[in-house]
């Protein structure tokens, strides 16, 4: 497998749950994948929402956006990996698990790519032009069927531990929990800080300028992102 090639190429990268703009064309169905062990397959929809076709690149890495697709061994295989969506139309990509070695008592993630490449207009043919071409990055999870627990629960089970400017946040399970941000409040001053994933049975720090230490009983509050994309709110107290 190789990148579109042929063409003068900008990429723009979108990460996390933002999809492609209007202008790129090319929108995905969704904002993850979890595929669950057990099943033969799963399938993601794009849609071509421009008014020119597009020739579409899928490929699956292991978290490095900068590997090529013909250089990374991952447990998948995606197909197509590369076809044209006409204007107004979709199409779905198939993945198919292929029985690697993966932890049977914890998600593993991946990283489904698309890069979407616009067709030429006539007059852009005949003229020196930049060509564009977009790609997108959603997370892949694949979940097996010995985890404890629902993966809705996740988050009831993480502890706050405070530290020096800021804290740490435990996660025992065996899910990710995609955190977007973490805020404190302390003597009815809000302290925010950006989020980010933490993999299961691991620990993250968060720190917040110009707090030095967190008193206890402050509530915390996380907003992180469920299986289907939607932004939710927990909120805690540490002992």
């Amino acid at each position: 497998m190789y990148y579109l090639n042929c063409i003068r190429t900008a990429t723009v990268l979108l990460l996390g749950f933002i999809i492609f703009s209007a202008q790129a064309g090319v929108v995905i169905n969704t904002t993850r994948v979890i595929y669950n062990e057990g099943k033969r397959e799963t399938s993601v929809r794009l849609t071509n929402t421009d008014e020119k076709p597009f020739l579409v690149q899928s490929w699956i890495d292991t978290g490095n956006d900068n590997e090529t697709p013909s250089s990374i061994q991952v447990p998948f295989v995606i197909t197509p990996p590369i076809n044209r969506i006409n204007a107004g139309k979709g199409q779905s990509v198939r993945i198919f698990y292929t029985e690697g070695e993966l932890s049977k008592e914890e998600e593993s993630v991946f990283w489904l790519n698309v890069l979407a490449v616009p067709s030429k207009s006539k007059k852009a043919s005949e003229e020196n032009h930049l060509q564009m071409a977009f790609r997108t990055r959603i997370k892949l999870f694949y979940r097996p069927s010995a985890l404890k627990g629902r993966s809705s629960d996740a988050v009831n089970q993480l502890t706050f531990n405070p530290v020096t400017s800021g804290l740490k946040i435990d996660n025992p399970t065996g899910y990710h929990i995609s955190i977007t941000s973490v805020s404190v409040n302390v003597g009815g001053v809000e302290y925010a800080t950006e989020g980010t994933m933490i993999s299961p049975k691991s620990t993250k720090g968060f720190y917040f300028d110009n707090l030095k230490n967190i008193p206890k009983g402050s509530e915390i509050t996380i907003s992180y992102i469920d299986d289907y994309g939607a932004l939710n709110v927990y909120k805690s107290k540490p002992k």
